[in-house]
């Protein structure tokens, strides 16, 4: 895998082993296209597995870049991929629901990539209000698979954009108020 753009552009990532899915080539360079530039944004990576969303952002000019994975075994891995970096970019080897619960960081835009067989995923959008990780402003981004159906508001997040990579679904949510 290759980061897509930005200054990293080229780097090669290493896949950690064990279970992982990375994002498609393609669906990235379509996110960051969506996003445009990052330069003052704080980026959260949630699920993040081989770190490649987070070192994307990072590349196109976030900072901070937090990247959460439960996995230990993928932690030398994500280590070695973010080593290059000089922008801020920290790992956390925890569950994305822990890491959410004790940080006290909001962040402009949270990634969130579960296991496409993980169960409740909209739960994810509901604790990412509770625990106040979405900056006012910021964006909530999901990706799960085409076959799940979705409400277009979640809480006090609203579906702003659906895009679709072949059975991988990108969906957005923005915060639209109490």
């Amino acid at each position: 895998m290759r980061i897509t753009g930005g200054t990293y552009r080229g780097r090669r990532i290493i896949c950690p082993p064990g279970i992982i899915r990375p994002a498609m080539d393609r669906m990235r360079e379509s996110l960051f296209s969506i996003l445009g530039p990052l330069e003052g944004c704080s980026f959260l990576d949630l699920f993040s597995g081989s770190g490649i969303v987070g070192i994307e952002a990072a590349s196109r000019g976030a900072c901070p870049v937090d990247l959460v994975e439960m996995d230990r075994k993928k932690k030398d891995t994500i280590r070695r991929n973010i080593s290059f970096a000089d922008t801020e970019i920290t790992l956390h080897m925890m569950s994305a629901q822990g890491f959410m619960r004790r940080t006290s960081r909001s962040y402009d835009i949270v990634y969130a990539d579960p296991p496409f067989r993980a169960k409740q995923k909209e739960k994810l959008i509901l604790q990412a209000q509770e625990y106040d990780i979405v900056a006012p402003g910021g964006i909530c981004i999901i990706h799960h698979p085409s076959e799940e159906s979705w409400d277009d508001v979640i809480g006090n997040m609203r579906c702003t954009d659906v895009r679709t990579y072949g059975r991988s679904i990108l969906r957005f949510f923005t915060f639209h108020g109490s």
